[in-house]
């Protein structure tokens, strides 16, 4: 149901927006183009969506007669998604004080309000007549949700700006696509989590980059091309990836949230654009599907001096790989990388990509470019695109998480000073810590950090660890196929 907490008015009078000063002047005057542009472009129907806990796009959709009040008092949604898992499970106690939250603004599954961000208006090439805006969520009081991902992110780099820096990222996201063979929609199949489709290959794997791969994914891959950069997105290069029907896809470097934006609508687009043409996406990491390889998202991120417009990672001595700035960011996101897995590797099934000589880190150790690293050093003395390549995150990731750890891990290795241990150029075999090989032991790192608790806030991060707990305790609870192959017979 679409609501206006506030009676009464059009944009910039006296709603839920302007009583509690949720938007820019740059804002307020995008939605007024919003409004004429719907119009021009004969809009039917607008989706209003925000990044969940995961990632994951939720909303609601509105006609256009609705569009103006949605823009002045937002639209309401459920608390209770707020306490949902990968499954879609209610993880708190919804129905007893504070809601499981100890929160009382979500006591009884109440209302929260989605907040269209005008500056994200796009109109959907795959969706006729459909419009499309990225949502901020506040409590009906005019609180922040102390749970939007987005704001957390928004945080984590007005922390870096009073530092005298802004955060530069790009995207290189690895990812499956299949033909769809067998949505199983037989009302058996709508289980919780449902059924999984069955699926075949677009190509075969272990062929990478040659060209008569890519020719066989070119239906595909033209479809993901012109949908993709309709939207306006900084689409860099399409790939063909080492394993079998693997695709990656790189991104122009942005500046502050952009990338995180970019990446919610890229998957999700990606997803819908796939399943309308008869192919299925997963960002999952590692299909169980037979001869499949593991994919990644590569984090390439960099500082921009805000005095001087300057990278601040490039060095000035051409033997130095990095500035004094970016050794000790890269320190910082070393020295946090165990606890920052929770974000950059939320799932269970991603720590079955750390595997040494596998293109993916083990452990945490830097190198400069090298790509069996956790943290790849690219560029130098004279190079404006230095930068530093997490190489050791998930495609699953909730983007905003996601660099907001590694802001949080590389002001606390500024602040400190920290100096990274010397690179490495055998990654899989020098001494260093290893990576969480489990996701369990990730959330047993988050829960002992102390920085995360500070940055993010106890109830934060009480908050994401009980969610993940419960998506591990699910796991726990259920007989594998491994299980039945090893027990069954010889017991």
């Amino acid at each position: 149901m679409v609501s206006a907490p506030v009676a009464g008015g059009g944009i910039g009078q006296d709603r839920f927006v302007e009583r509690y000063g949720l938007w820019s002047a740059e804002q307020a005057e995008a939605a007024k183009k919003v409004v004429r542009l719907a119009a021009e472009k004969n809009v039917e129907i607008v989706r209003l969506s925000f990044a969940d806990q995961h990632g994951i796009l939720r909303g609601k959709s509105i006609v256009p007669d609705e569009l103006q009040s949605a823009m002045g008092n937002g639209v309401t949604m459920v608390t209770t998604l707020l306490a949902k898992d990968t499954a879609h499970r209610t993880v708190y106690a919804s129905f007893t004080p504070g809601g499981g939250f100890g929160i009382p603004e979500m006591s009884g599954a109440g209302d929260f309000i989605m907040v269209p961000d005008p500056l994200t208006f796009r109109v959907l090439p795959w969706a006729p007549d459909t419009g499309w805006m990225l949502c901020d969520i506040y409590f009906t009081n005019g609180k922040p949700v102390p749970f939007s991902t987005r704001q957390i992110g928004r945080d984590a780099l007005a922390a870096l700006a009073e530092r005298g820096y802004d955060y530069v990222s790009g995207l290189e996201i690895e990812f499956h696509v299949f033909r769809l063979d067998d949505t199983k929609m037989a009302p058996e199949h709508a289980t919780q989590p449902a059924t999984p489709p069955d699926v075949s290959l677009l190509t075969h794997g272990f062929q990478y980059l040659t060209e008569t791969r890519l020719d066989e994914l070119d239906p595909v891959l033209r479809l993901l091309r012109r949908n993709l950069m309709a939207l306006g997105l900084p689409l860099r290069t399409l790939e063909v990836e080492y394993g079998p029907s693997q695709v990656e896809i790189t991104f122009k470097p942005c500046v502050g949230l952009q990338s995180a934006d970019a990446m919610v609508l890229f998957r999700s687009a990606v997803k819908q654009v796939c399943r309308r043409n008869g192919y299925h996406a997963s960002f999952m990491c590692r299909p169980a599907l037979p001869n499949l390889f593991s994919s990644g998202w590569h984090l390439h991120q960099s500082l921009v001096d805000r005095r001087t417009g300057k990278n601040a990672f490039m060095p000035k001595a051409g033997k130095d790989a990095l500035s004094p700035v970016g050794m000790q960011f890269a320190a910082g996101l070393l020295a946090h990388a165990r606890p920052a897995s929770v974000f950059t590797t939320p799932t269970i099934n991603g720590y079955k990509r750390y595997n040494p000589y596998s293109l993916a880190p083990d452990r945490v150790i830097w190198g400069r470019d090298n790509r069996g690293v956790m943290v790849r050093a690219i560029g130098g003395a004279g190079d404006p695109g230095t930068r530093l390549e997490n190489r050791a995150g998930e495609p699953a990731a909730n983007p905003y998480l996601y660099m907001a750890s590694q802001i949080i891990s590389g002001i606390a290795g500024l602040d400190a000073k920290l100096k990274p241990p010397p690179p490495a150029d055998t990654p899989y075999e020098t001494e260093a810590p290893p990576l969480p090989s489990s996701l369990m032991e990730a959330l047993y790192a988050l829960r002992e950090d102390k920085l995360f608790h500070e940055k993010l806030g106890e109830r934060f991060v009480d908050y994401i660890l009980t969610l993940k707990e419960a998506e591990v305790s699910r796991y726990f609870s259920e007989v594998t196929d491994w299980e039945h192959r090893e027990y069954f017979e010889v017991f």
